[in-house]
């Protein structure tokens, strides 16, 4: 095991104080042999990544690629202090972030670490789909971005941003093959259309088997991909102080679900129920089925193999326009839409005992307009106002043994469910559908004090409002006959429905402290975050699952330093904080089966990031980063057992991210390139109760790319590989106690492949 708060007290105190962030990206003009500079947009305006007072990990496509971050959970292993945990799969992360993390997995939630598409958010599961390709950049942010972002970013936000279209006429194209019977493409076209149109088409395609095999006859293997994704995107500048952005993309994910790794528990999956019944009936699967017997860490016997299947159509218009040198007006409308179907084999084996149907629909319409100033004066500022709105069905269908005749006649229908009592035997399903919107008027500034001082400051009003209605949760019977209306519990009225609604204001900011000197930066800010508040969408078996959890908040105080070294050749950036966390929303799973969402009243984190980026010698840039964290709940009850003084979730002490890019041979016939990276993840709970069992053990994974470049960059070709020590560690973990097993997803094993590109 590492010895964690060694090693970290050790590099905090060879810090000395303060600890953001290193960039690895777009170039501007430095000098020779200096680490790159990058141009970010983390406040909503261009600005030098180092003069930006926010703790940010950005990354360039030009990294994305080196280090094959081809999903949206792969930014984990390159981002201290950011973790991905995978619930609903690996395509559709839960992010958590400095410890701030949402402890549900339901389709209708929203995370507290927001992700955003060119200023777009992307506020539901359903509607994120496939979009790291084709990417200049992507940034995370953080601490609370009350201000600028808004809601739902008490964590930090997670900002993937595209390849803008432009006039000058370009095409790249590459192709790739990898263990798994791994296929791939990314492509891209840029032209212009006339002098003040042009257009830019993106797309990907890949398509690889599973890596978890599957034992059961007939079945296919899981964890496989067939997903691909397009954007087509317009750049109108009619005149010189006006500028127009409309973007177009869509994206499939069609692939062989996930599969469910179970641990049994002393009487296996089911909890002895099948050993009882095998008894009784013979035609029962053999009891190897309930422990695994026989199995490798990644083979199952999954008798129920169902498409992952999740579609998304997006439209985004930015409109610029500059109604003088130091001041414009930005217009961000966007409108989405997504459905994901995800079905899963819960316990992982060739028995019935839990299988889970999630499906989602997902719509939203945003609008972002806000006035900017920029220019050589003392002041810079934004004042600006949002609108969203977001429609959402939801339905959840559990499957409980429905493999055992109970009352022994010979036939699985509903009569199994009247004997055994529900849920076993029987079916129960739920649904609803959910409306949110939102609004706010914000305002962000900066205010040079003289001497190298600045002071800056935001505000943000937010209203939120929401309603949940047709709710309906059925015991329906293994032949689909309806037997009883269990919410609202109406014993008249198998249809009958319910619904809740809420409606809050909330008030979020940031003041802060800048110095500059000599390019380098130091600052102290007070920021506060906001999450809106949920409804409960795994209300099942009695109305009183039917909760509305509480807006959370989270209180920020952050020092940090931002300094070019050594004539520019090192860069180290850092921050340290605190944050009170009160009201954290979670689910609740009691061994009986019911599942509330609910709030814990209050949870400090204390923390860091340093992170560096070194250019020893023209050849070779260095880079690494670390995370420490240390959470504690102050407050709270689980499952009727208080867990103040335990660990939060997904809040491993120590992350650490490395890596190098190595420039070994260039020459008149092209350029060799090495690119190593690595991350270690320290030892971490994935449930409130600190469940030992459940702990997830330090890991560590390390990748690698060597590459071939021509001379005049047009062709190249590169052999990769990633986790290649084949490290086997979990991405999620779940106790179904009532089942008598432990839920597990684990993590990608090792693969390896060779791409081919070429750019005209």
């Amino acid at each position: 095991m590492i010895k964690s708060g060694r090693i970290t007290a050790a590099l905090l105190a060879s810090a000395a104080f303060t600890l953001p962030t290193t960039a690895f990206g777009q170039d501007t003009e430095v000098s020779s042999g200096a680490v790159e500079d990058i141009v970010v947009t983390a406040q909503r305006r261009e600005e030098r990544l180092q003069d930006v007072p926010v703790s940010v990990t950005a990354l360039s496509g030009d990294t994305l690629k080196s280090q094959r971050i081809i999903n949206a959970s792969d930014l984990a292993s390159v981002t201290p202090n950011l973790q991905s945990v995978s619930t609903v799969g690996s395509s559709t992360p839960i992010f958590a972030l400095r410890g701030i993390s949402m402890s549900d997995y339901s389709l209708n939630q929203a995370s507290p670490v927001a992700t955003y598409f060119d200023e777009v958010y992307k506020g539901n599961f359903a509607l994120l789909g496939v979009s790291l390709y084709d990417l200049e950049r992507v940034e995370v942010l953080r601490g609370p971005q009350g201000t600028l972002y808004g809601k739902n970013t008490t964590g930090g936000a997670v900002n993937l941003i595209a390849k803008r279209p432009g006039f000058e006429p370009e095409a790249s194209l590459s192709a790739g093959y990898g263990n798994f019977n791994r296929y791939e493409a990314n492509g891209a076209l840029q032209m212009p259309l006339n002098d003040t149109l042009a257009a830019r088409l993106a797309f990907t395609y890949a398509n690889a088997n599973g890596y978890l095999r599957n034992l059961s006859a007939g079945q296919g293997d899981l964890g496989a991909v067939d997903e691909y994704g397009m954007r087509l995107s317009f750049l109108f500048q009619p005149s010189d102080s006006a500028e127009f952005i409309l973007r177009l993309s869509t994206s499939l994910q069609n692939s062989a679900n996930y599969g469910i790794i179970a641990e049994p528990g002393p009487d296996g999956i089911g909890g002895g129920v099948y050993a009882t019944f095998k008894a009784i009936d013979a035609t029962l699967n053999p009891r190897t089925d309930d422990f695994r017997t026989g199995l490798t860490r990644r083979e199952l016997t999954s008798d129920f193999t169902p498409q992952r299947r999740n579609r998304t159509y997006a439209a985004a218009l930015t409109s610029k326009f500059d109604l003088s040198d130091s001041l414009s007006v930005i217009s961000v409308s966007s409108y989405d839409h997504g459905t994901l179907l995800n079905e899963e084999d819960t316990d992982g084996s060739a028995l019935a005992a839990l299988s889970i149907l999630y499906e989602g629909r997902a719509s939203q319409v945003t609008q972002d307009i806000r006035l900017v100033s920029g220019g050589d004066g003392p002041m810079a500022f934004t004042l600006g106002g949002f609108f969203g709105s977001e429609r959402v069905f939801n339905a959840t269908n559990l499957r409980v043994y429905q493999d055992i005749d109970f009352n022994l006649d010979g036939a699985l229908d509903f009569q199994d469910c009247l004997t055994a009592g529900p849920p076993a035997g029987c079916q129960t399903q739920n649904s609803f559908n959910q409306n949110r919107t939102s609004w706010a008027i914000y305002t962000d500034g900066r205010y040079d004090l003289g001497g190298g001082f600045a002071l800056r400051a935001g505000a943000r009003f937010s209203h939120d409002t929401g309603r949940q209605y047709d709710i309906i949760s059925q015991m329906i019977g293994s032949d689909d006959v309806v037997l009883a209306n269990l919410i609202p519990g109406d014993a008249n009225n198998v249809d009958a429905t319910t619904s809740q609604k809420f409606s809050k204001s909330n008030v979020s900011g940031k003041i802060g402290l800048d110095y500059s000197f000599d390019h380098n930066l130091l600052y102290l800010s007070y920021s506060r975050g906001y999450r809106a508040s949920s409804f409960a969408a795994q209300a099942f078996f009695t109305p009183d699952e039917l909760t509305v959890a509480r807006p959370e908040t989270v209180d920020s105080i952050e020092g940090g330093f931002k300094l070019d070294l050594l004539d520019r050749r090192l860069r180290v950036n850092g921050a340290l904080f605190h944050y009170s966390y009160r009201d954290q929303q979670f689910i609740d799973v009691n061994p009986d089966g019911t599942q509330r969402l609910l709030n814990l009243p209050r949870s400090r984190i204390l923390g860091g990031e340093i992170e560096l980026t070194a250019r020893p010698i023209q050849a070779l840039t260095v880079n690494a980063g670390l995370g420490w964290l240390d959470s504690q709940i102050q407050e709270g009850i689980v499952q009727g057992v208080s867990v103040s003084g335990n660990q939060l979730p997904n809040a491993p002490r120590v992350s650490l991210s490395y890596g190098a890019d190595w420039t070994i041979k260039e020459s008149d016939w092209g350029k060799l390139s090495l690119n190593v990276n690595g991350s270690l993840v320290g030892a971490q709970y994935f449930d409130t109760q600190n469940n030992p069992e459940l702990r997830q053990n330090s890991y560590n994974t390390i990748g690698a790319r060597l590459g071939v470049r021509s001379t005049n960059d047009q062709f190249g070709i590169a052999l990769w590989g990633k986790n290649l020590t084949d490290e086997y560690y979990f991405t999620s973990r779940v106790a179904v106690t009532s089942f008598g097993f432990n839920y597990n997803h684990v993590g990608a094993p090792r693969t390896y492949g060779v791409t081919i590109d070429a750019k005209f």
